[in-house]
């Protein structure tokens, strides 16, 4: 099946587009009548009659019209996998919606289902009608998915911000970005030639045009955002691509394809690689459209942590509360509102690009197999931390960035953003505690890294680091002081206009693992106290933390 792409300015020409389905039912304009049904198949066709863009059904046998309707005023809703209703609007009285007539119809099998789905969606929007979408009964199990979970001013600004060309070209210019997508892609391609592939999230179109290059056989562009307008431009310019790629837009929770995918394609990854919650959406489309056993890039991802000292941050974050401390603003006491700004200003991540002499620890890993992790499983994201401190300092909070994994058949690539590395968009996140830790060389550091999903497309994040007893006696267990923080992942301080400034080296360089270290927490509590608590005789470490 193959949808005319219309550039701007020229003539609509499109071919017609004929299915056989096993048979359509007249629906009964009142219950005293009864339902007419075709016996033998029927052929439904899509096309322009003077000017007007029709789907009409004819029987296979001899060309005796059954039913015809105006696209412009139609709706197609599915039934079941293999059964759907197509009903044309008829009039508008008193403000409601009354109907001419309508069809069931039979599919012979749930492909040819979809197949007529993406024919009758593609035909309305190509033509630019205004199309009423209303729920899709068949795939209930994503299809609204996005909506219920996500607040509608959320998906709105979202939207709106990925349909700006300038927001597009920012990534663009990320040319870590864009040249390791680009050389995951053209030094894989063995995986992708000949292959059906599906862009999720394609933006721009950049990725499909890749995958193209590459040789895949042909390229689903998937894109909710009024950015596949322009999609549609950039890959019509490059005609020797653009046969082999449609747009489609809308959400992968509810598009529908002709087609399964031998591998899907995305750039999902947000700040701390979750931000955004566009990984659902990944998730959600791996299962929705691959073939079993088909490739995904990226196909890994790994969030790194490690607890970093820095005097000046911590310093210019505290001080921006000072402003609250005057008592006397135009002789306005501001002073009651101190502890409360003071608390804001540290529940913002900060992103930036530091230096990684800052970190005093090695680092951990955890790692999202986007291969088979359920898209529940990104809903609540609970990491154990544990670390040694290399230095005697004082511990500001805890640093974190992500890289993921290209898993070609011929050459693996991996996307980094760690410090120290080329800078990308993404920079690094770091989350500041109110309280700073006090460490010494070879002292312990345990704690909690939990991530909760929000309705803001967003995650809340609460951070617990302890310093555990070292030294004679340490054996025994013990926290000597605990700190906690929650800050929102939605609600960042971007510092990367900020002057750096470092400490002395450290001799202290940032350290990945490839695997996550499971260190089981024997307990919690919500008290978030920074005080000394010891635990009972005989017990080993409590750790203090916020749920």
């Amino acid at each position: 099946m193959e949808i005319a792409v219309v550039e701007e300015g020229k003539k609509l020409q499109v071919k017609n587009e004929e299915f056989t389905v096993a048979s359509i039912t007249e629906l009964p304009a009142s219950s005293s009548t009864s339902a007419s049904e075709s016996s033998s198949p029927v052929i439904g066709r899509f096309g322009l009659n003077n000017g007007v863009t029709e789907l009409r059904f004819d029987e296979e046998s001899e060309p005796n019209l059954l039913s015809h309707f105006d696209l412009q005023n139609t709706q197609l809703f599915k039934l079941s996998s293999v059964q759907s209703v197509c009903i044309q609007e008829a009039s508008e009285r008193n403000k409601e919606q009354t109907y001419s007539r309508g069809i069931t119809i039979q599919f012979r099998n749930e492909e040819e289902s979809r197949a007529f789905h993406c024919a009758f969606d593609q035909w309305k929007k190509e033509v630019g009608f205004q199309e009423s979408h209303l729920p899709n009964g068949t795939v209930s199990a994503s299809q609204n998915k996005f909506d219920s979970k996500i607040e509608a001013s959320s998906a709105k600004m979202y939207f709106h911000y990925y349909g700006q060309l300038l927001h597009q070209q920012n990534m663009l210019q990320d040319y870590v970005r864009t040249g390791t997508y680009y050389a995951a892609v053209i030094e894989n391609r063995a995986d992708f030639i000949g292959r059906v592939v599906v862009d999720v999230g394609a933006g721009s179109g950049i990725l499909s045009l890749f995958a193209a290059q590459a040789g895949a056989k042909h390229v689903y562009a998937v894109e909710a955002s009024e950015m596949a307008e322009y999609a549609c431009k950039l890959i019509a310019g490059n005609p020797l691509l653009s046969q082999r790629i449609t747009v489609i837009k809308g959400k992968v929770e509810e598009v529908e394809l002709p087609e399964k995918a031998d591998i899907l394609i995305s750039e999902p990854m947000g700040t701390l690689l979750v931000n955004e919650r566009m990984l659902e959406s990944y998730v959600i489309a791996r299962d929705r459209f691959l073939v079993p056993n088909g490739k995904i890039f990226p196909t890994v991802g790994r969030i790194h942590m490690a607890p970093f000292s820095d005097e000046y941050l911590y310093i210019e974050i505290a001080n921006k509360a000072l402003f609250w401390q005057q008592q006397n603003y135009y002789g306005v006491n501001l002073s009651s509102l101190h502890g409360s700004a003071f608390e804001g200003y540290f529940s913002q991540p900060v992103v930036d690009a530091f230096d990684p002499r800052l970190l005093v620890a090695p680092g951990v890993s955890h790692v999202i197999n986007f291969t088979s992790i359920k898209e529940e499983e990104l809903y609540d994201i609970d990491i154990p931390l544990k670390f040694v401190s290399s230095v005697g300092t004082r511990i500001h909070g805890l640093a974190c960035w992500f890289d993921v994994l290209f898993n070609g058949s011929t050459v693996p690539r991996w996307l980094s953003t760690a410090p120290g590395a080329p800078t990308t968009h993404w920079y690094q996140l770091r989350c500041v505690l109110a309280q700073p830790l006090y460490v010494m060389p070879g002292q312990e550091i345990t704690g909690r890294f939990h991530l909760v999903a929000h309705a803001a497309q967003s995650y809340t994040i609460d951070l617990t680091l302890s310093a555990k007893m070292w030294g004679p006696g340490a054996e025994q267990g013990g926290v000597l002081q605990t700190s906690t923080g929650r800050l929102d992942l939605k609600e960042p301080y971007y510092r990367m206009s900020q002057p750096q400034a470092y400490p002395v080296a450290q001799d202290q360089q940032s350290q990945q693992l490839l695997e996550t270290q499971d260190i089981p927490i024997l307990s919690q509590d919500d008290d978030g106290s920074y005080l000394m608590e010891q635990p009972p005789q005989g017990s080993g470490a409590e750790l203090n933390s916020l749920c």
